[in-house]
């Protein structure tokens, strides 16, 4: 065979990523208000475009019900709902076998459910409540500059966890100027705020008191045998009688060891439900998309036949016409992105629709893999719908991605969801008998009899999820709470 140049031609297909097509997959992953603010600056960008009246009977953006899901049923046709397959582009979707936890976030209370609406963004935050005592309690201006500093350095829990020596450096302030700032800060209301350790925030809480004595200064210096709950030797330490350490422990447990948190978080930001849930006539659901927060776009039409009239060239021409087919994608797109959100809250709803009448108890173990099946849609584009996504009902606003849990075994075949095993073992932990406090084993041995196959790892893994110490930390803590 002859060596040379060569030219041959040769057919392939590739999966191309349009300029249009990652504009889709981006607004799937957007929340409602994040679409707000898309929309603004569509708005702004295209002339075309303006903002329409919102139709509050609407639950999907255009003039049609909103979907009715019984139990059992099917969650609708989804004509026109998006679905976008691109996997191998998407190397970091999430496969939704794992765990998730309600807003986001694992290991929390599952007495109280996630409800994220009315989160404290009202009232003064600690940093505003301080600085407004500052003046009054600085010897000068500039005592007052080193305090406001030592102010912003604290954390939401009040304690100063910065080295002073650093801050003197950084300050240009003598070690001395420093430590006198700091007290003003600590002369501060709430008591307790500036310290840099647990037993110093309590001592500056006995000393308002008027409680700090040596007794009380040797059990604040003990405090990790506190947590044990060796009160025999700390009695002995403190040089008191039974009574009077009683009563010391008392003061003790009436501080606040986290003054800080009482007030307000930085710039804190309410969460607003991109699905609204409530119950149909005749057992089933009506599900909606929020449009409080979500403008219904139209194409000024007018205003186009007037452009158009005015467009003499061929450049003036060709723009116009961009602008009127981005403005017709736009509204499309945000139309596909509305009715696949409502096809997977649907489908969600119908899965979990013990937990929405009943409780936590009754949340199944739930995959994405799982909805995606059911509506037919990838994968990939079920994770996207249900990210910054929340869901309101009447138990109250919980993140999509809340409903995909992990499962356990279970008497009816069907499996437990992780979060309704973890609800169970707290509501156990919480009604033990403080004389006969239930190791894990008889954990295992009270959730078999009630139908959930775990093994003792497992329960142990889960109680600690949910903040839950072992048999012989909670033997000290009901131990201390009843003296």
């Amino acid at each position: 065979m002859a060596i040379g140049p060569r030219l041959d031609l040769r057919q392939s297909q590739s999966l191309v990523m349009t300029p249009q097509l990652q504009q889709a997959i981006k607004l799937l992953a957007l929340s409602n208000l994040e679409i707000e603010t898309f929309i603004g600056e569509a708005l702004e960008a295209n002339p075309l475009l303006e903002a329409g009246e919102v139709s509050r009977e609407a639950g999907d953006g255009s003039d049609e019900p909103p979907i009715a899901s019984e139990p059992g049923a099917d969650s609708g046709e989804g004509d026109g709902a998006l679905d976008i397959d691109v996997s191998s582009l998407d190397r970091d979707r999430d496969t939704g076998d794992g765990e998730w936890g309600s807003a986001g976030s694992s290991g929390a209370s599952f007495d109280d459910l996630p409800d994220f609406e009315n989160r404290s963004g009202d009232g003064p935050t600690l940093a505003e409540h301080l600085l407004d005592q500052v003046g009054a309690a600085a010897g000068d201006a500039r005592e007052a500059f080193v305090a406001r500093h030592l102010i912003g350095l604290l954390d939401e829990a009040g304690y100063l966890a910065a080295d002073l020596r650093e801050i003197a450096a950084e300050l240009g302030v003598l070690p001395s100027e420093l430590e006198r700032a700091l007290l003003v800060v600590q002369s501060l209301d709430p008591t307790g705020v500036g310290a840099r350790t647990l037993g110093e925030c309590l001592a500056l809480q006995a000393q308002e008191a008027d409680r700090y004595d040596p007794c009380m200064a040797r059990l604040l210096d003990n405090l990790e045998l506190v947590a044990k709950g060796e009160f025999a030797r700390l009695r002995r330490m403190c040089d008191v009688d039974d009574e009077d350490f009683a009563e010391m422990l008392a003061e003790l447990r009436s501080y606040d060891p986290k003054p800080g948190l009482r007030f307000g978080g930085s710039a804190e930001t309410s969460v607003v439900p991109d699905v609204l849930l409530t119950a149909a006539d005749g057992g089933g659901w009506d599900i909606r998309i929020n449009e409080a927060t979500l403008p219904r776009l139209v194409i000024n039409r007018e205003y186009y036949v007037e452009l158009k009239g005015g467009c003499t060239d061929k450049a003036s021409k060709a723009w116009l016409g961009e602008k009127l087919a981005d403005a017709n994608w736009l509204i499309k797109a945000l139309d596909q992105r509305q009715k696949t959100i409502l096809r997977t809250a649907a489908e969600i709803v119908k899965k979990q629709d013990g937990f929405f009448r009943r409780g936590v108890s009754e949340l199944r173990p739930l995959t994405l893999r799982e909805v995606a099946e059911e509506i037919e849609m990838h994968e990939s584009t079920v994770s996207r719908v249900t990210s910054n996504k929340y869901l309101h009902c009447d138990r109250g606003t919980f993140e999509l991605k809340y409903f995909f849990t992990s499962g356990v075994g279970s008497a009816d075949g069907e499996g437990a969801s992780s979060q309704a095993v973890k609800a169970r073992i707290r509501s156990l932990c919480d009604a033990e008998d403080p004389k006969k406090i239930l190791s894990d084993d008889t954990l295992v041995d009270m959730l078999k009899a009630e139908g959930f196959d775990l093994a003792r790892r497992t329960v142990a893994k889960y109680r600690e999820a949910i903040g839950i110490g072992s048999s012989v930390q909670r033997r000290r803590q009901k131990k201390l709470a009843g003296m």
